[in-house]
């Protein structure tokens, strides 16, 4: 276990400061992730076409959190698409909350959050307060993520 935590935190120390991505919902975006208590780790948006879940995988500790995006377009059944936004590959950040949430609707770009983060600071050891600035165009199912 010793030796996986070391892998990790050396794998987050390589990490571009300002890496984000966003990528389709794997098997991280499971049910029993969402943080609790659920009514402060979810949102909805545009009429509940929209929800933001904020995602706890407990591991690794310190890039554990992620933000999970349900939004148009919907699908031939009705489903809308699952999209998901961390640092990098299956790694998130080290807190994320939608308490405080800044949000904002422009026709031209779409819906745009502010979720508060922490990310990882190789040169401190500790964690960075920031806002992930998070825009979705709801026709075209475009999703950007960015400090």
């Amino acid at each position: 276990m010793k030796r996986f935590l070391s892998a990790i935190m050396l794998g987050l120390l390589t990490l571009p400061a300002s890496a984000q991505e966003v990528r389709p919902c794997d098997e991280l975006a499971r049910v029993d992730a969402i943080g609790e208590p659920w009514a402060a780790y979810t949102q909805t948006f545009a009429g509940n076409r929209v929800r933001l879940v904020v995602i706890d995988t407990l591991e690794p500790a310190a890039a554990a959190f992620q933000l999970l995006i349900l939004s148009p377009p919907f699908d031939e059944v009705g489903g809308r698409q699952c999209m998901m936004v961390g640092s990098s590959g299956s790694l998130g950040f080290g807190a994320m909350t939608l308490e405080g949430l800044d949000s904002s609707y422009d026709p031209a770009k779409g819906l745009t959050w502010g979720v508060k983060v922490k990310t990882y600071n190789a040169s401190t050891g500790g964690f960075d307060d920031k806002v992930l600035n998070v825009t979705l165009n709801q026709s075209t199912g475009a999703i950007t993520a960015g400090f």
